[in-house]
């Protein structure tokens, strides 16, 4: 698969917004979404002095941008990991604070155009859907062994999806004749299941579903609940944090965790806040911002980004 296929989003934005913290010496940049390396790159060219520590599950993409950024030598440390475990990947390289962090929280394009890995709807594939492919449950396994119950929650919570009774009534009645492997046979399934009007609005009826199957094989939300928190904590005085979701949960997850930082958590009444209830972030955006038509146009992906980015501004107070 060719790089020039994945145009990185928002990526000039990205950089300005990070460049305040990153033009300082020493500086390290942690990007917790490696993918196929295009912010990465993007950020070892735009800083030369810059050290890039960067992470993904997902060993394939690993591969790839070890090859991108091979001529970069040991400015770039590229490490096996999900990002909640950001702490644990600083603190074995020895690294007690950074200066920047960015997330691109959406699914990586590698893994939407590579068929066999089961993400698209639009295309048949095995219902497998890990980021990782050496560890955890697959989609497939997902919708043959959980409760009906339990997904109806799963489309529900995660894939936002009103028609989730019907939709899983229909996959309980359909695994016991025979189990779910191909993404076909979902997506039918889906199709025949919805309501005319559903059918109407929306794009792909499928679309809900195996967002919220994604989110569930991958423990997408509660990697992003630990994740921006200890990004925000590894921040060092003046360092930056900037993030680009693709879907409200998520970008619900990081404006929580940039408001909590950056409100100021005295009790009502004080003359003076003392040091310790004073807020530790400053936001850099006023509530999301969203990439610019013309991004959009030259690529369809940046639709549904939301970018939000803070600035630390003091260190938690114990």
């Amino acid at each position: 698969m060719s790089n020039d296929r994945h145009v990185p989003v928002m990526l000039q934005r990205c950089l300005d917004m990070l460049a305040p913290a990153l033009e300082r010496p020493g500086a390290v940049v942690v990007d917790c979404t490696l993918g196929l390396g295009g912010h990465s790159e993007a950020l070892l060219q735009r800083f030369p002095e810059v050290r890039l520590v960067a992470l993904d599950r997902d060993k394939e993409a690993l591969r790839l941008s070890g090859e991108r950024l091979a001529p970069y030598g040991e400015r770039a440390t590229l490490v096996h990991a999900v990002y909640d475990e950001l702490p644990e990947v600083l603190d074995r390289l020895g690294i007690p604070k950074v200066d920047g962090v960015l997330f691109d929280l959406g699914v990586s394009s590698m893994q939407l155009d590579e068929a066999d890995r089961g993400f698209a709807y639009a295309q048949d594939a095995p219902l497998d859907m890990r980021m990782d492919q050496s560890t955890g449950i697959s989609a497939a396994e997902v919708l043959n062994t959980y409760p009906a119950g339990e997904l109806v929650r799963i489309l529900r919570a995660y894939g936002e999806e009103k028609q989730a009774k019907r939709i899983v009534s229909a996959i309980v009645r359909e695994r016991e004749k025979e189990p779910f492997t191909n993404s076909a046979r979902l997506v039918e399934l889906i199709r025949d299941s919805l309501p005319q009007a559903a059918k109407r609005t929306g794009g792909n009826p499928a679309k809900r579903t195996f967002q919220a199957l994604r989110i569930e094989v991958n423990r997408e939300l509660e990697a992003v609940e630990n994740a921006i928190p200890a990004a925000v904590k590894a921040l060092a005085v003046g360092g930056r944090v900037a993030v680009l979701s693709y879907q409200s949960l998520e970008d619900r997850i990081v404006k929580q965790v940039f408001a909590a930082g950056a409100a100021t958590t005295a009790p009502p009444g004080l003359p003076v806040v003392p040091e310790k209830y004073q807020p530790r972030l400053q936001l850099l955006t006023r509530g999301a911002e969203l990439p610019t038509e013309e991004e959009v146009a030259e690529n369809r992906r940046a639709a549904p980004a939301r970018l939000r980015g803070a600035q630390r501004i003091r260190e938690d107070v114990l």
